[in-house]
């Protein structure tokens, strides 16, 4: 059973515990918090926290993002990336702002770019005369 909602709440949080591994997509319009595994692809408006026991393999794209955990994959953030001194990221980050705090890991590539709030767009060629 499905609760109705009359309005996009952006104010829930989803958590995926300790424990606890999901295998597939998600996409909600909240706040997720992964303190476990989660194999698959995730989409929010909201902000994403990855604790220190939490495990993404897959591509992540939301407003927000702290992680502490381990993450695999290619994040896109509209706003600010932040990877606590616990975190170890394998892939490719695109994000407006980036934070990287002493003994964050990070493997792979990262474009910085301002794309206004627009998630997974990129810059524009320049024009051909």
């Amino acid at each position: 059973m499905m609760a109705k909602s009359s309005s996009n709440d952006s104010s829930v949080i989803n958590l995926i515990g300790p424990g606890t591994e999901i295998t597939g997509d998600i996409s909600c319009n909240g706040d997720v918090r992964i303190d476990g595994t989660l194999n698959g692809n995730l989409i929010t408006k909201g902000k994403v926290v990855i604790g220190e026991t939490g495990f993404a393999k897959g591509e992540v794209t939301c407003k927000n993002a702290d992680i502490s955990g381990k993450m695999e994959g290619k994040i896109t953030i509209s706003e600010l990336l932040s990877l606590k001194p616990t975190s170890s990221i394998k892939g490719d980050l695109i994000t407006n702002r980036l934070a990287i705090e002493p003994g964050a890991k990070f493997t792979g590539t990262c474009n910085m770019n301002d794309t206004g709030g627009r998630l997974g767009e990129s810059s524009r060629e320049p024009d051909k005369k």
